[in-house]
């Protein structure tokens, strides 16, 4: 006779050092550390261009160098609001890119992490430059598009290496959290 018992019950989360839990607290932190980086480059590239660029431009055929302020957010929308609401609704927006990338990170690919990363660390950048000056600092110039920052393209390119990912091979199930356990059947 051959008696089994099924519970409901979820599976014991993994030990703080378990290989679950190990990946998973890698996989966060290699997208939260390329954040971070990605912010710093483009705040000292905001820096520079703030000392180098006022009144000048310098030409670099396809994409020039020029400062800009941009008090709005994409294309200078919003730029008639005060400052203290665009900072508060990118703030927010900036909070919830991070909060899905802490969740998505551990069971993401590679291409997944690396558009996470760079989308965070864009807006990060953006909302420094927004909190500290009241405006963000563009300073990548084409003649036929708004002037722009390295943040914005982080984003943008990071928005599509992410889908790009996501298209490849969508989510593993395994949150990295906790075992998968199979159901008997």
């Amino acid at each position: 006779m051959n008696l089994s018992v099924t519970t409901t019950e979820p599976p014991p989360p993994a030990s703080p050092d378990s290989p679950a839990r190990t990946s998973a607290a890698k996989a966060r932190a290699m997208v939260f550390f390329a954040a971070a980086a990605l912010a710093a480059i483009d705040l000292g590239a905001k820096a520079w261009a703030q000392q180098a660029l006022p009144g000048r431009t310098i030409s670099g055929g396809l994409i020039d160098l020029q400062l800009a302020y941009n008090p709005g957010v994409a294309f200078s929308l919003g730029n008639a609001l005060p400052s203290w609401a665009v900072i508060a609704v990118t703030g927010l927006i900036t909070a919830a890119i991070a909060v899905a990338a802490w969740r998505i990170s551990p069971r993401a690919n590679w291409l997944q992490r690396c558009g996470l990363a760079a989308v965070l660390g864009g807006a990060v950048a953006n909302l420094t430059d927004r909190t500290l000056n009241g405006h963000v600092t563009d300073y990548l110039h084409t003649g036929w598009w708004p002037t722009f920052n390295l943040a914005d393209t982080c984003i943008v390119v990071g928005g599509f290496v992410f889908a790009l990912g996501y298209l490849k091979s969508g989510f593993r199930q395994d949150t990295g959290d906790a075992p998968v356990r199979e159901s008997p059947e």
